[in-house]
């Protein structure tokens, strides 16, 4: 790899003008190639981002990775695409940045496994709660067992998903590859499994598709192998902007975490707010990313298995709101 870090972009809609202004920033990088079916949308994107028209701007990935040989990919597109991009994107000697969730099989994730440990390359996921300073303090606290066993956690998450997709792909099965839970909720899913380190074994869900072809609603109650039971709420149907709780009740006292912010209770001490100098330092996704790539970081922040257990226990939930019985996660 060459001192210029060489990115290009599959899919420039949504989110991916952030992950541009992001990398951007970043000394050393140059943004290659862009992918996208919507002209509109590659042309919105150079605007945000302030690229001129000379970066060549492509409808299909496949010659995009050919013609421009990046050092690395970010991946915004429809869901079910992501399986194929990445897939192609590390034969061709690529990083992969997938945003979420990384495919929508378990099938699929085990490929995507296979494949990064046959090319050595990364591959990380956009799931940017492991790098945001709350959350990071609530693994280190579960994992250091200063507050004792985790013996239950509740979560929520709403958004005002249904009204404002109506129309758009994510209404879409096929492209989506499933409804709320797959799509925002998914990151609740993954930062429940990053904090806890545990496995679940057993999960019931309880689904609301109102009149579309994917989960608006759902309600999942969860038990770990190590005993801890979890309730999960996924709003897909609100009004407003999005909200998000996330409460672990420990032996030894209880996290918090509101909106972003982390509170801790022990006994007799009331709920406080955690100061801001007691917290980990995070950082952006995009620049973790960089970093990764270019060794200045050991450790994926988020990486393969991470995605391979968010879709596990997602479709374990979707098969048990389709029975509408408890049923068992396969985690082979």
């Amino acid at each position: 790899m060459s001192n210029t870090t060489r990115i290009a972009f599959i899919g420039c809609g949504g989110n991916s003008k952030g992950h541009g202004r992001s990398v951007a920033s970043v000394e050393g990088t140059e943004i290659v190639g862009l992918v996208d079916v919507n002209s509109s949308a590659i042309s919105n994107f150079r605007s945000s981002v302030e690229l001129n028209n000379d970066i060549p701007a492509y409808d299909d990935h496949k010659v995009m990775l050919t013609e421009t040989q990046p050092d690395a990919v970010i991946i915004s597109t429809p869901h079910t695409l992501h399986f194929e991009q990445i897939m192609d994107s590390l034969d061709a000697g690529c990083h992969v940045h997938t945003e979420k969730p990384m495919v929508c099989t378990v099938d699929h994730a085990k490929q995507v496994i296979d494949k990064v440990k046959e090319t050595g390359l990364h591959l990380m996921i956009g799931y940017q709660r492991h790098l945001q300073p709350a959350y990071m303090y609530c693994r280190q606290v579960v994992q250091s067992g200063e507050l004792g066993k985790v013996n239950f956690v509740t979560a929520h998450q709403c958004q005002n998903w249904y009204r404002n997709q109506q129309g758009r792909w994510r209404m879409t099965q096929t492209l989506s590859g499933g409804g709320q839970l797959n799509d925002s909720g998914s990151h609740l899913i993954d930062i429940l499994l990053w904090i806890l380190e545990a496995s679940p074994s057993q999960v019931y869900a309880m689904m609301d598709y109102k009149d579309s072809e994917v989960d608006i609603l759902t309600a999942m109650t969860i038990k770990f192998d190590t005993g801890t039971l979890c309730n999960i709420s996924v709003v897909g149907h609100a009004v407003g902007g999005m909200s998000e709780d996330f409460t672990i009740w420990l032996e030894e006292g209880t996290l918090f975490v509101r909106q972003g912010v982390i509170y801790r209770e022990e006994q007799g001490t009331g709920r406080l707010q955690v100061k801001e100098t007691d917290l980990p330092t995070g950082t952006n996704k995009d620049l973790a990313f960089i970093e990764l790539i270019r060794g200045g970081r050991v450790e994926n922040p988020v990486d393969m298995t991470n995605g391979l257990r968010v879709i596990q226990l997602t479709e374990a939930a979707w098969k048990s709101a389709e029975l509408n019985e408890p049923v068992q996660v396969d985690l082979t």
